[in-house]
């Protein structure tokens, strides 16, 4: 009986070539576009995912409430770590963990730049990062310790044997002894780090980790196996309590959050986790179910569109005894052949797109053909796809009744033709929501790349500050200025497009006791105005012709309606303890992603004293502010500079345009991946459009001709073949575009600066989903009209 089942559905299959074609076609396709974002979402999930103790290993984030506001991020004091280490006895081990950094590394004659942290001594045993050589209990145990990978210990020692107990120095000014190798991080791993720094020293380069209200790293915890996290939770809701009471900072609370979380679900609002990178794993596992639903959907159409070719069949079989359920059962298990037919091709597919798919999300995956778990998510994939594409074919054509058929007294039925044409609906409704989606994302992912920042990104280069540079940072200056090629240079903390360094500590004439407030802050050169091209409102820029300028400050606009300040220029506000005179204030400019509201700024001179004293992990940068269209002779100038003036370091450099596009990385991915994935879903849409198209023609071949006969023109004809198919569309386009709305409404809410949702948007969605469906039905229409009348008109 099978064996009879699987020869007349490859005899149908055959026989119908066209259509089979099609169905084959759309199918594939759509099970290739659902395998493909199936592949990337379980990459997603699996990211942190390796650690042995991923249970029992959690993040510690922060809520504070500045002036009724609520604020909260993963940023902990550099104290915290060891702290709860000692007084809860929940916590098994515990590692504070600072931000990543670029730093050179030399051993003899061979310098490299590398990326990495510093992590707390008890990392390597909370972690499941493989140590190919030393142990995790030593790793990281005293201030001279470093950790390497397997990259850095070979290119530099030619193992990872050979590179314990050796020296490596760093950044021209400590040696460091080697006492771990550790193997290169998986792509899976959410942190990044080629090296890793004993916490001690990070402390020691940086005062401020040892004060509990300044914030910064974060801290993980690994918790005993027996731990309530419940109670552990309550327990550290108001620990911070403790150590704040001293300090004029905010009211903070403290929560957990499981550390393979972390890297989905990084998004705070209102003070509590909400949402991240999750929501974009969401939005693509609904595309992926859009994408297939619209594939099943041509099935459908185009089998019970042609069931009058099957009535004969039908009819016979009933005849011969055949119940209802036999007949189920052969037409799903035709779809269930097409659907496997479909899934071969679809693997051939992402096979070929893969290479081209991982280079534009920036992962590694790859066709897992020899676990056989894929190939029983594939045989899964294709069994639902025929179950679901061929059910309702199956349940239509097993009702027609046999005497009927056989007498040739049955009709078509308006239910079959209302649910075709519903299917077609629905299909339009998912492509036209995918079209306005798409337009919006492209329209917001352009309107941050070129909107106004504030300050001109556009030929401005940053150049790492470090190793004797340092010292000869006004050398530097000097000859970079002396250039014909260069109109301005400066330095600051960190970048202009990143700034993160945030604080409590600032007080102000006027200012209520009970108020708290947070001001970002960073360290600047003089001329540091003129370098980024910023607007200045009141008073002036750092100048070497002021000495008390070593203790001014200068504010941005925010920074000046927290303070509430009438004519600030002359007045004093301390920080940090330290007194000074607010000497200028600039209009606001972005200085983070657009993601975020413009923060309160202050800016201040690097003090003489300890000139180059944040270079170690914050990060000084040399600004440099080149002439339009000569850059790459800045470049070549810049380079022999620091090649005189700082020979043991290879000379870096970052654009900053190139910056600044990087912070929108994971919007430009989605975007692409948007626009790719709705031409797909709208191709395969045309393709049951097409195969309806083409069948409807068939249906209406006599009609045509006699019309033709009596005189019709081809534009009548046009319209008779093609007017349906455009109501559907716009009934589709009416369901679509409020939906569509109210779900970029709410993407968009996670920018506090966004482009609007403009009315064309929808107008030329509708337009382009009219168009490119009258371009589907234009194709076969304009063939039928042309048709052969005489053998049209005798059936042939």
């Amino acid at each position: 009986m099978l064996k009879s089942y699987f020869k007349i559905a490859v005899r149908n299959l055959w026989k119908h070539k066209v259509f089979s074609l099609i169905n084959i076609a759309g199918l594939a396709l759509g099970m290739a576009c659902s395998l493909l974002i199936l592949l990337w979402v379980q990459d997603e999930r699996q990211v942190d995912g390796f650690h042995k103790n991923s249970s029992r290993l959690y993040s510690v984030y922060l809520r504070s409430f500045p002036d009724g506001k609520v604020d909260a991020s993963h940023a902990t004091p550099g104290l915290l770590a060891e702290e709860l280490r000692k007084v809860m006895p929940e916590v098994e081990l515990a590692a504070g963990f600072a931000w990543s950094t670029n730093n050179s590394f030399s051993v003899k004659d061979k310098i490299l730049k590398e990326d990495g942290n510093a992590a707390g001594p008890e990392f390597f045993r909370m972690f499941s990062y493989p140590l190919l050589a030393g142990n995790a209990a030593d790793a990281l145990k005293s201030p001279e310790s470093i950790a390497i990978s397997r990259k850095m210990a070979v290119a530099f020692f030619g193992s990872p044997e050979q590179a314990i107990e050796k020296t490596i120095r760093y950044d021209d000014r400590k040696d460091f002894t080697v006492t771990a190798v550790f193997e290169d991080l998986p792509a899976n791993a959410s942190e990044k780090f080629d090296f890793l720094l004993n916490w001690e020293f990070m402390k020691k380069e940086n005062e401020w980790l040892t004060d509990w209200n300044s914030n910064g790293p974060n801290t993980y915890l690994l918790l005993r196996p027996d731990a309530n996290i419940a109670q552990l939770e309550n327990k550290l809701l108001h620990f911070p309590d403790a150590y704040n009471k001293a300090n004029k900072g905010p009211r903070y609370e403290m929560g957990l959050q499981r550390f393979d979380a972390q890297y989905l679900h990084s998004h705070f609002e209102n003070g509590y986790l909400s949402g991240g990178r999750i929501e974009y794993v969401h939005l693509f596992s609904l595309v992926a179910i859009f994408i297939l639903l619209i594939a099943c959907i041509n099935f459908m159409n185009l089998t019970t569109a042609r069931s009058v070719n099957r009535l004969k069949e039908i009819g016979v079989r009933k005849a011969m005894g055949a119940v209802r359920w036999e007949l189920i059962r052969q037409f799903v298990g035709e779809a269930i052949i097409v659907a496997f037919l479909s899934a071969i091709l679809a693997s051939l597919i992402v096979w070929i797109a893969l290479p081209a798919f991982n280079g534009l999300t920036g992962k590694q995956i790859v066709l897992p053909f020899i676990h056989p778990v894929f190939w029983l998510m594939l045989t899964v994939l294709a069994i639902f796809t025929g179950i679901l594409s061929g059910s309702y074919p199956a349940l239509f054509l097993s009702s027609f009744n046999a005497i009927q058929v056989l007498k040739g007294t049955l009709k078509s039925g308006s239910g079959s033709l209302w649910f075709r044409k519903s299917l077609v609906v629905f299909q339009f409704v998912l492509s036209i929501i995918l079209i306005i989606s798409t337009i919006l994302i492209s329209r917001q992912i352009q309107y941050v790349q070129h909107t106004n920042l504030g300050f001109d990104r556009e030929n401005l280069i940053y150049i790492p500050l470090e190793g004797d540079l340092i010292a000869k940072q006004d050398v530097l200056k000097q000859a970079a200025m002396s250039s014909p090629y260069i109109s301005a240079v400066s330095k600051m903390m960190g970048s202009p497009t990143t700034l993160d360094a945030r604080t409590s500590g600032v007080d102000w004439e006027g200012r209520n006791p009970g108020s708290t407030h947070y001001f970002t802050h960073t360290i600047t050169g003089y001329d540091f105005i003129k370098t980024l091209h910023l607007q200045m409102l009141q008073g002036r820029d750092f100048s070497k012709d002021f000495a008390t300028d070593s203790s001014g400050y200068i504010l941005n606009e925010a920074a000046l309606k927290v303070m509430d300040l009438k004519d600030p220029i002359g007045k004093y506000i301390t920080f940090w303890g330290k007194r000074g005179q607010i000497i200028g204030i600039v209009r606001n400019f972005h200085f983070q992603s657009l993601h975020n509201a413009i923060d309160p700024l202050i800016m201040r001179l690097e003090p003489a004293a300890q000139k180059g004293f944040l270079s170690a992990f914050t990060g000084n940068t040399f600004l440099v502010r080149t002439r339009p269209g000569k850059t790459k002779q800045a470049l070549a100038t810049l380079e022999q500079l620091y090649k005189q003036l700082n020979p043991k370091f290879p000379f870096t450099y970052k654009f900053s345009d190139e910056e600044y596009f990087r912070l929108y990385k994971s919007e430009e991915v989605i975007g692409r991946l948007s626009v790719i994935f709705a031409v797909l879903a709208i191709f395969i849409s045309c393709l049951g459009l097409l195969g309806l198209s083409i069948f409807t023609a068939e249906q209406k071949a006599k009609e045509i001709s006699i019309r033709k006969v009596m005189g019709a023109s081809a534009a009548s004809l046009f319209g008779l073949l093609s007017t349906d198919f455009m109501i559907l569309v716009g009934i589709a386009y009416l369901i679509a575009a409020p939906l569509a709305w109210w779900a970029m409404h709410q993407w968009l809410q996670q920018f506090a600066y966004k482009t609007d949702i403009s009315w064309w948007v929808f107008g030329l969605s509708g337009l382009l989903a009219v168009l490119i469906a009258l371009g589907t039905v234009s194709f076969q229409a304009i063939k039928a009209i042309n048709i052969n009348l005489i053998k049209s008109l005798r059936g042939e």
